[in-house]
C-alpha cells in the first residue's frame, strides 16, 4: 500500500503473532477515508489459512442490540456445541434463535470468548470490525470485553474506528492497543494523486491539492474526478 509501509509492517507482525499462538488486538484510528478499511483488507489478504469473521458497523442499525455480534459470529456458530450450555444458551437468545430472558453481558461475552476459543482449536482466526464507531453498544462492549481477555489462542481482532465519532465516555475500545493513521506523506500523496489523472498537471496545482487533502487518500482519489 502506498505510503502505508510501517501501518503494513505492524499488521504483518500482528498475523505473524497470532499464527504462532500469541493473540494480538489492535484499534486502527484515523479519519474518514485515510485508509483504515484498506488496512483491514490487506490484514484478510496476509492471513493465509485463517478463518476470517468480519463486519462492518451500520449507522442505521446502532440501536439494534446485539446486531453487529450476531452478523460477526454467525460463521463460527457451527462451533457452538462445544459451549458450556449456559454459554450456548445465552447465544442462542441474544441472536433470536430461540425464546428466553434477555442473557446477561457477561454471560454473552464468555460465549462469544469460547466460541472463538473454540473456533481456533482446528484454525487461526481474525476479526475484521470495520466502522466500530456505529457498531451498537452491547456488541462493542461484548467485543472490547474478549478483545481484552484474549491470551494465547491463535487469534487476533482488528478494530477500524472513525476519530470523534464516538464521545470519549462511550468509547468501549479505549485502552485496547491502537494505531493511529495521519495523511500520507506529500511525495506519497503527490504519487497517489498522479496515478489517477489523466494529462499533465501543474506541480502548484498538484501541491495545492496535497495541502488541502491533508495527504488524506480518498480525497486524494475523489478530488480530481469532481
Amino acid at each position: 500500500m502506498r505510503g502505508r509501509s510501517a501501518e503494513c509492517a505492524a499488521l504483518e507482525r500482528l498475523v505473524s503473532d497470532a499464527r504462532a499462538g500469541q493473540s494480538r488486538v489492535l484499534v486502527l484510528r484515523g479519519e474518514a477515508g485515510i485508509g483504515k478499511t484498506a488496512l483491514l483488507d490487506f490484514v484478510s489478504e496476509r492471513a493465509s489459512g485463517f478463518r476470517v469473521a468480519r463486519v462492518a458497523g451500520v449507522e442505521s442499525e446502532m440501536e439494534l442490540p446485539f446486531a453487529a455480534l450476531q452478523q460477526l459470529c454467525v460463521p463460527l456458530l457451527e462451533f457452538s456445541d462445544r459451549l458450556p450450555a449456559p454459554q450456548r444458551d445465552a447465544l442462542e437468545i441474544a441472536f433470536g434463535r430461540s425464546a428466553g430472558r434477555a442473557p446477561e453481558r457477561f454471560l454473552v461475552g464468555l460465549a462469544v470468548l469460547s466460541l472463538i476459543g473454540a473456533a481456533t482449536e482446528s484454525q487461526p482466526l481474525i476479526v475484521l470490525v470495520d466502522d466500530a464507531q456505529w457498531i451498537d453498544r452491547i456488541s462493542a462492549q461484548t467485543l472490547a470485553f474478549v478483545a481484552r481477555r484474549l491470551i494465547a489462542e491463535p487469534a487476533a481482532m482488528v478494530f477500524a474506528m472513525r476519530d470523534g465519532a464516538v464521545a470519549l465516555d462511550t468509547d468501549e475500545l479505549s485502552g485496547l492497543p491502537e494505531l493511529t493513521l495521519g495523511g500520507l506523506e506529500p511525495g506519497d500523496a503527490r504519487a497517489l494523486l498522479d496515478s489517477v489523472i489523466l494529462g499533465r498537471l501543474d506541480d502548484q496545482v498538484r501541491d495545492r491539492i496535497v495541502a488541502e487533502t491533508r495527504g488524506n487518500p480518498l480525497a486524494l482519489l475523489e478530488l480530481p474526478r469532481a
